[in-house]
């Protein structure tokens, strides 16, 4: 009997995790190491004031990824991950007080425009929702669910002579200067365009393609039992299930290449592991340091202007009280245009910042559930990543914090700062977190229509070295990072097949073929 070949995945993040899955699904001897103590790399929680708050994701979309995954190990996603739907999608304020709610339904989105805006712009909200679901649905399976194409395969995908899909995606145009035609009211492109900063790009800067996040996360939001740490916990154990080993505490220093493939990885502190292939979920940009051949891979290094956002983030537990909180909440800066130029022009950290604040402790409607006044909150503020040539000192940290609550209180939320206990992550953590990338959090920023074919596919040119990870196609964010993992393992098996000797079979002539 043939002995299954033996398979090193390198970090354990959404991509690490889903490629060990994937690859023991098809009969691989799967190895995960990963250098933290826990599973999830960017799903990581930290401890505030005793309490363990969800510091990275805080949203489970896409939900059919999930479920396709945990089926391949013979699983059901809900028994394994308690999720609960979310009716509110989001809460949104500003500094004069207004606010906005947006639902899983779309009816109930527009009523709500209507009185927060107009009719007009409730008109325009339905156009929006409708391109954006059509974005979606052709991109889905030419582009997200399908190994990375060029700009021609991806048109002949979606089909050469059907330019209406084409053009309706709207590659030539940026997604702020698209919302202008759906939404008069500029705080509606505001709201829309933050989109784009799920991706860690701008939305002055970004294509309109990216509008079909919008529609992800109004297809569904699903809050987790024990946050988002907790569904890279369920993965784990899924993995362990089939029979996947995990190593933590184990620090790649190299990926072997000898003879012109992969051989394995050696450990920092020298042992050496040995594998037929590898699958490296980790940024891009590290992968030239690990394996001494950058040109040879094929896989170029993120330069640092083209680098995605990084953020300074927040875990804290404190009283709150003022505007009601939901579970997800977004607190805009007045002027957009200006806060962009100071991320990405000038590389600076806006004076007033808009800031995402998920109130662990809240239903999706805003109750607490809990009963414990001192909520657990993780808030996140856009910054430029350049933590390889700039350390936040602790000062510095400071001011971002209360920039970020004197924001807040203008927009009616009041916290308690004699019951805050904070930890902060800043674009340096982020990037001694996750080497080589500056603290960028997405890998390449979404700048420009071209920007996403120049993410590196799963395959590298090394045999038997393979990309997972948010800064591979098809892109960042858990789900996507999933998807990614998934693809890893489907390259991997494709060329595993394609190495193997058929038996030997019949043919008209009567000869035969090995």
């Amino acid at each position: 009997m043939r002995q299954p070949q033996n398979v090193i995945v390198v970090g354990a993040g959404a991509g690490g995790l889903a490629s060990a899955i994937s690859a023991a699904a098809a009969g691989f001897d799967v190895t995960v190491v990963e250098r933290s103590s826990t599973p999830g790399g960017k799903m990581r929680q930290v401890s505030a004031g005793g309490r363990a708050v969800d510091a990275g994701p805080t949203v489970l979309t896409m939900r059919w990824v999930f479920d396709r995954l945990f089926a391949m190990g013979g699983a059901g996603l809900d028994a394994r991950i308690g999720l609960k739907p979310a009716s509110l999608l989001a809460r949104h304020g500003w500094r004069d007080g207004a606010r906005l709610d947006l639902f899983a339904s779309i009816e109930e989105s527009a009523r709500a425009i209507t009185d927060f805006s107009d009719r007009a712009n409730a008109a325009g909200y339905r156009r929006f929702a409708a391109d954006s679901a059509a974005m979606f649905s052709t991109l889905k399976p030419s582009y997200i669910d399908a190994q990375r194409p060029g700009p021609v395969a991806l048109m002949k995908r979606i089909g050469m002579f059907n330019l209406g899909q084409q053009l309706a995606l709207k590659p030539l145009s940026s997604m702020w200067s698209a919302l202008g035609s759906y939404f008069p009211d500029p705080r509606l492109q505001q709201l829309f365009g933050r989109y784009a900063t799920y991706c860690g790009s701008s939305p002055f800067l970004a294509p309109a393609t990216l509008m079909l996040v919008a529609h992800v996360e109004q297809d569904g939001i699903w809050l987790a039992d024990g946050g988002m740490h907790a569904v890279a916990r369920a993965m784990e154990r899924l993995a362990a299930d089939m029979g996947v080993r995990f190593r933590y505490g184990a620090d790649v220093e190299a990926i072997d290449i000898a003879g012109g493939r992969v051989n394995g990885v050696m450990l920092a502190e020298g042992e050496r592991l040995s594998a037929d292939s590898v699958i490296f979920n980790g940024d891009v940009s590290a992968l030239a340091a690990l394996t001494g051949q950058a040109g040879e891979t094929g896989v170029a290094r993120t330069r640092p202007e083209a680098r995605s956002l990084s953020a300074v983030t927040f875990a804290m537990t404190a009283r709150t009280s003022g505007f009601p909180l939901a579970h997800h909440n977004v607190f805009f800066s007045d002027d957009y245009a200006s806060e962009f130029e100071a991320l990405v022009g000038t590389r600076a950290m806006p004076a007033v910042p808009t800031t995402y604040v998920c109130a662990q402790d809240r239903s999706h409607e805003g109750g607490l559930t809990g009963g414990d006044d001192y909520e657990r909150m993780l808030f996140i503020l856009n910054a430029p990543a350049d933590g390889d040539s700039k350390t936040f000192t602790t000062k510095e940290t400071g001011q971002c914090l209360d920039q970020a609550l004197d924001h807040l209180s203008a927009c009616g939320l009041d916290v308690d700062r004699s019951t805050m206990q904070v930890v902060p992550t800043t674009p340096d953590q982020f990037h001694r977190l996750f080497p080589a990338t500056g603290g960028a959090l997405y890998g390449r920023a979404s700048h420009g229509w071209m920007t996403s074919f120049q993410r590196p596919g799963a395959r590298t040119r090394i045999p038997g070295l393979y990309l997972a990870g948010g800064s591979a196609h098809p892109g960042p964010g858990v789900p996507m990072a999933t998807l990614s993992g998934m693809l890893a393992a489907e390259s991997l098996a494709e060329d595993r097949a394609s190495m193997l000797p058929s038996r030997r079979v019949a043919i008209s002539g009567g000869m035969s073929t090995a």
